[in-house]
């Protein structure tokens, strides 16, 4: 059995080093800025997107089916994933108007805070409920490709 409390605290931990990477890139700290602006943030988007796009399809309904009284945790977390989805694509529109440092790291940080928060909450809620669970999927179809 798969410690999905372990592979999901990893997971937080890998999207916080992609996010680190994403500043990091708009502050020039790589060769070749302008692509690697692109892949560094474009990066993290698609791998934060996944993660939550795997956790609505796939963990969340197993969660709530073992544990009902959860849902209200599990709708909390669904609006999150929301919030933090229309904050990665005002962030892209960004890139993609070629806005300034000032105004990349703006967003950055508002993603960032917002990502903080439901990883806390995420984890204050659900790590316990994880190991208990058997869940016979592959941690990457519950919880992204980074799992």
């Amino acid at each position: 059995m798969v410690a999905f409390s372990t592979q999901l605290r990893g997971v937080h931990q890998r999207l916080r080093q992609a996010l680190d990477l994403a500043r990091r890139s708009i502050d020039g700290e790589f060769e070749e800025v302008g692509q690697d602006l692109l892949i560094y943030c474009r990066g993290f988007c698609a791998a934060l997107s996944g993660h939550h796009q795997s956790e609505d399809r796939g963990l969340f309904p197993e969660i709530t089916a073992a544990h009902p009284e959860l849902a209200p945790v599990i709708a909390n977390l669904v609006r999150d994933h929301n919030m933090l989805e229309h904050l990665l694509g005002g962030f892209a529109a960004a890139i993609d108007a070629g806005a300034d440092d000032d105004t990349l790291h703006r967003h950055l940080d508002g993603i960032s805070a917002v990502m903080e928060t439901h990883f806390g909450y995420e984890e204050r809620q659900l790590l316990t409920v994880l190991d208990t669970l058997a869940l016979g999927d592959d941690p990457k179809a519950l919880l992204g490709d980074l799992a």
